[in-house]
């Protein structure tokens, strides 16, 4: 359905913004057979230069949304990213170990990442309804109620079964709902644009580059059609509130090159300004909403959480939120599960959010530093650079859900290869009833649940007792043996002796002996409501310590 203003009394989902967060979330809805309407007060799509790097796990959930094969039309992914102190070469990254099929990060101008979720969203019958804006919201026991003032001055009353919030930090839905937006501003600016140097820069197009000078850190990425996407960091000139709300948002094209001129050391330096050209200067904070949910109402991308672009992880986190929201909240709106599952979405999100402002305090690479802390980190660098895998390690443990609700590890002490509840389900390399090796990956579904088993221990006895588990279950789920491609691939995927049951957005929610089908049962269970006909009770989801140290 189109969601249009007049069928709003038959919209399961209002989404308010089309952002990245609130694009991505309608095309999951509407995958799963939702009825969305999506609005944004801006007149039409934007075409702002924002950078943004596609991180693995960001590239698969748009992999699974429909949209991942188009972007790899529209981006570069660096093979390695140098880094130099003004003219002093200190080491590189090299990109290209996450184990998947999504190796490298992605550079990728933002605006064609929506514009693609937009045309996707349009192929499953709902388009964008611009100059639309929510200006109050009123949730009851079994729906929401908005108000939208168009364009033409037409206010509308409307309603859904459910809103999300995904307009950014400035929420509507967010601020109406009372829910505190907590946090500070920081003393960071950032000052970017896309811009075509006079003189050749850098080793090659699939290469970009770190450069660090006292105050400021400049990072430069290549962009498919030419040119580079520069992205300063500096410390802003006055970190005042009252200063940031009076400070131009588009910097001219001489203060970015100056900027870079002054950075690289390289005076009468001269940027071309590639089409379009629009930097603009953001003033950083870091804020986190107090709740992500208030009855039938969500928040999800920036209205939830904002902090500074440090790492290139924010918008990462914002899609791989609305992917983790979409399918819980089909799944509650079908009677599939009970509303715990809901609370689920704001604890495991909440968590990663704070886990990333944290690390963000320990994070010297590429925040600014004043001369003596510049002095001191790039002496440094080489021996970071030799514990990148550390790095690899902290940066992956970021964003697990290990010891949510909805993760429970029951799998012997003793079995210490594969995943642990919580994880994303490793792209393996299986062979899957038929003589060809496929990733993991592939044969995961954003529609349902996947339980999978190693397929030497798949007897049909075994088959049979799990299928009759997962019979008893609402949502669809499918068992899945599967045989690794060799002795490492084995061990990535697990103890044989276990099963794991992956879920819709690909991450582990259940690791448990396949002997112990009632494990399953239980977990399933707690998912909450029964299929009818069924004596199955009912319940909310247990804690994962119930069964932590044993199986019950």
């Amino acid at each position: 359905m189109g969601g249009g203003a007049g069928e709003a009394g038959g919209v399961d989902v209002c989404v308010v913004g089309a952002g990245t967060a609130g694009l991505t979330l309608a095309v999951g809805l509407r995958r799963l057979g939702l009825r969305v309407r999506i609005v944004d007060k801006a007149p039409t799509a934007g075409r702002e230069a924002r950078p943004l790097v596609l991180w693995a796990r960001a590239r698969a959930a748009l992999d699974a949304l429909g949209v991942g094969g188009l972007l790899r039309c529209h981006g570069v992914g660096p093979d390695a990213v140098t880094i130099h102190a003004r003219d002093r070469f200190l080491g590189e990254l090299t990109t290209g170990w996450a184990l998947s099929a999504h190796a490298r990060p992605l550079t990728v101008a933002q605006h064609d990442v929506e514009r693609l979720l937009r045309e996707e969203l349009a192929r499953l019958g709902t388009r964008v309804e611009w100059n639309a804006e929510v200006t109050g919201v009123e949730v009851d026991e079994d729906r929401a109620e908005f108000t939208v003032r168009h364009g033409d001055g037409r206010v509308e009353s409307a309603a859904a079964a459910w809103i999300v919030g995904c307009e950014g930090a400035s929420s509507v839905v967010r601020d109406g709902l009372g829910i505190p937006f907590e946090g500070r501003r920081t003393g960071l600016q950032v000052v970017q644009g896309d811009a075509r140097p006079a003189r050749p820069f850098g080793e090659g197009p699939a290469r970009g580059h770190l450069l660090l000078a006292p105050h400021r850190s400049l990072l430069v990425f290549p962009l498919p059609g030419g040119g580079f996407r520069f992205f300063c960091f500096r410390d802003a000139p006055d970190p005042t509130p009252a200063a940031a709300a009076t400070t131009p948002t588009t910097p001219t094209t001489p203060e970015l090159r100056d900027l870079v001129a002054d950075t690289l050391r390289i005076p009468g330096l001269r940027l071309d300004a590639t089409e379009p050209l629009r930097p603009d200067h953001d003033h950083l904070g870091h804020r986190l909403a107090a709740r992500f949910r208030h009855g039938r109402a969500l928040l999800a991308g920036d209205a939830a959480h904002a902090w500074a672009p440090v790492g290139g992880h924010g918008v990462n986190v914002g899609i791989l939120g609305a992917h983790n929201l979409a399918w819980k909240l089909a799944a509650v709106h079908r009677g599939h599960a009970g509303e715990g599952l809901l609370d689920t979405y704001g604890d495991e999100q909440r968590r990663t959010a704070v886990r990333y402002v944290r690390a963000m305090r320990f994070d010297f690479m590429e925040p600014p530093l004043p001369p003596l802390g510049h002095r001191a980190f790039t002496a440094a660098v080489p021996g970071t650079l030799a514990r990148r895998h550390g790095f690899r390690h902290r940066l992956d443990r970021r964003r697990d859900h290990r010891g949510g609700a909805l993760s429970w590890h029951l799998a012997a002490p003793y079995h210490r290869t594969g995943p642990r509840a919580g994880d994303r389900m490793p792209d393996v390399r299986v062979v899957a009833g038929g003589p060809v090796a496929r990733r993991m990956h592939t044969l995961l579904a954003y529609e349902r649940w996947t339980l999978v088993l190693h397929a030497a221990r798949a007897e049909p006895a075994v088959v049979d007792a799990l299928r009759q588990e997962c019979a008893r279950f609402a949502a669809p789920v499918r068992i899945l043996p599967v045989t690794p491609g060799d002795a490492f691939e084995a061990g990535r995927l697990g103890h044989p002796g276990d099963l794991c049951l992956v879920r819709p957005d690909g991450y582990v929610g259940l690791v448990a002996p396949l002997a112990r089908p009632a494990l399953l049962r239980a977990y399933l269970a707690a998912l909450g409501p029964a299929v009818p006909g069924t004596s199955r009770h009912p319940g909310e989801l247990y804690p994962p310590r119930v069964y932590r140290g044993g199986v019950p």
